[in-house]
């Protein structure tokens, strides 16, 4: 029987959570994964990759890449290509980044997929984040069993969040 994901769902309340919470999640991120970061302007995408960034030891500055497009990130035991579509103008722009020679290469996080969608792999992992009254709302989608479990397990342990799977409709 194929595996049907189940998606997770974790609240956080406020952008310190959400950094540590990205933290959390490194330890359990593939090194050569594709991630789908969706969710409107000042949900906190970057902040999520910030603290992903901050979970593989990074202690550099990490702004968002809505103007160069690409920000690259070369840890000594991971690389991170975390990229912000929004301004794409056309997805052919990708290619001229280098994003096939990208392709396993790394963990590679977009943000604003959908400015892409023509030429990007499938995601392994795809979050869409929304405002909440009390703070963000994390909604994973992941087809990968043993990711998903790996992800669920950082949910359920993070302080003040509340896991629960996420009803389609």
């Amino acid at each position: 029987m194929p595996f049907i994901p189940t998606p997770l769902e974790i609240k956080l309340s406020s952008q310190h959570q959400q950094e540590a919470f990205g933290a959390q999640l490194a330890e359990v991120l593939p090194k050569h994964a594709v991630v789908f970061l969706e969710g409107d302007l000042g949900t906190g995408k970057t902040t999520l990759v910030r603290g992903i960034l901050r979970g593989f030891g990074w202690s550099g500055t990490v702004k968002s890449p809505t103007y160069t497009i690409l920000e690259p990130y070369e840890l000594p035991q991971q690389n991170l290509y975390h990229f912000d579509l929004y301004r794409l103008a056309d997805p052919e722009e990708l290619e001229y980044l280098g994003l096939r020679d990208l392709l396993g290469g790394g963990l590679l996080i977009f943000e604003w997929p959908e400015h892409g969608e023509a030429l990007l792999p499938a995601a392994d992992i795809s979050v869409n984040i929304q405002h909440d009254k009390s703070g963000r709302v994390l909604k994973f989608t992941i087809p990968d069993p043993q990711l998903q479990h790996r992800i669920s397990q950082v949910i359920k342990r993070f302080p003040g969040s509340t896991l629960s799977p996420r009803r389609e409709g």
